[in-house]
């Protein structure tokens, strides 16, 4: 047998390995058929996703596991940050889970204090939060010059793996916003979600400048102490210039109004008189994932596979992976005959 062919042999049982695989930016969600959890590969080299997607009151807290994050305006908007202090975002932009400012989420709530001014903006492309915080507040390392999430990642499962954001500011119902990157650090942070029916969803929600942050990747009039809702034109291209586009209609706010136990007003977005938004509640988890999202939420991050039918995406499996090493060790083998 010639090596030539040995090659193929190989290159043939690593595809069927692979062949399951689908890259987190391919997984396409409606808002009442989110998965337990969106990323079911295990045996990886960044192992298991750490948390679960399906997210409601019961997973609802200060150790809940959420990866499901939501931006929908000033008032309601979501950030990726550690579920543990004592790392940096270059240590575990993986295990990133959503922070949020308002319950009803399933997730994390930001502490009062965490968010110290924000700007929203709605553009005919996406929409976007930018301002300032206190990051020790949500288990960052003070000083952190941070990093970038987004869905797509070096092994393609997206940071933090399994991680999805959705929307409900461009049509008043839930869509996933599949393009999207979050910048934390330095006491700063940007999210943009980049509308998928646009057109260049991709070129907005850019993820190959990590290290330029939200003034290149996300530029815009976010001050620190001012919280305002804007409607705004779309930016150049990240990679094109660093302009800050025009922004108009804006409404100013105070914290206390829109964060907080206390809070007694809800920040419109621009255009939104044009909208008729959904009562769709959020999507409840059944008894198996109920169970599964409990023990879950308590702090412990188990890798158990929810069922086949309440997951989405094709599994690589170790046995698959074996069994391909092995093949390749057999085929080789013939070299030395």
């Amino acid at each position: 047998m010639t090596k030539s062919l040995v090659s193929l042999f190989a290159a043939i049982a690593l595809v069927n390995a692979q062949g399951g695989f689908v890259p987190l930016i391919d997984k396409k969600f409606t808002w009442d058929n989110i998965p337990y959890k969106v990323d079911t590969d295990v045996g990886l080299v960044r192992g298991d996703q750490v948390g679960y997607n399906r997210c409601n009151s019961s997973t609802e807290g200060p150790t809940s596991l959420c990866q499901t994050a939501i931006i929908n305006s000033l008032d309601d908007f979501c950030l990726w940050a550690p579920p543990e202090a004592g790392k940096t975002v270059g240590e575990i932009e993986g295990e990133m889970i959503a922070w949020c400012s308002q319950p009803g989420h399933g997730t994390r709530i930001f502490p009062d204090g965490a968010i110290t001014g924000v700007q929203f903006t709605k553009t005919p492309d996406y929409v976007q939060v930018v301002g300032f915080m206190n990051q020790t507040k949500i288990n960052m390392v003070a000083g952190d010059p941070g990093g970038e999430m987004d869905p797509h990642g070096a092994d393609q499962r997206g940071n933090p793996i399994g991680g999805i954001l959705f929307t409900n500011a461009w049509t008043g119902t839930y869509v996933q916003a599949n393009e999207y990157h979050n910048f934390m650090g330095s006491n700063q942070f940007c999210l943009k979600a980049c509308d998928p029916t646009k057109g260049h969803a991709a070129d907005y929600c850019q993820h190959i400048y990590d290290t330029q942050g939200c003034g290149f990747n996300a530029p815009s009039n976010a001050k620190d102490g001012v919280f305002e809702s804007c409607a705004g034109d779309s930016q150049a291209f990240p990679g094109a210039g660093v302009a800050v586009p025009a922004s108009s209609q804006c409404s100013t706010f105070a914290s206390t109004a829109i964060y907080g136990a206390g809070a007694t007003t809800t920040a419109a977005i621009p255009g939104a008189s044009t909208i008729s938004f959904s009562t769709t509640p959020r999507p409840k988890p059944t008894a198996s994932s109920s169970a599964q999202s409990s023990g879950s939420a308590s702090g412990s991050k188990s890798s158990t596979a929810p069922s086949a039918s309440s997951t989405s995406g094709a599994m690589l499996s170790k046995g698959s992976v074996t069994i391909a090493a092995f093949l390749i060790s057999v085929f080789a083998m013939f070299t030395l005959l």
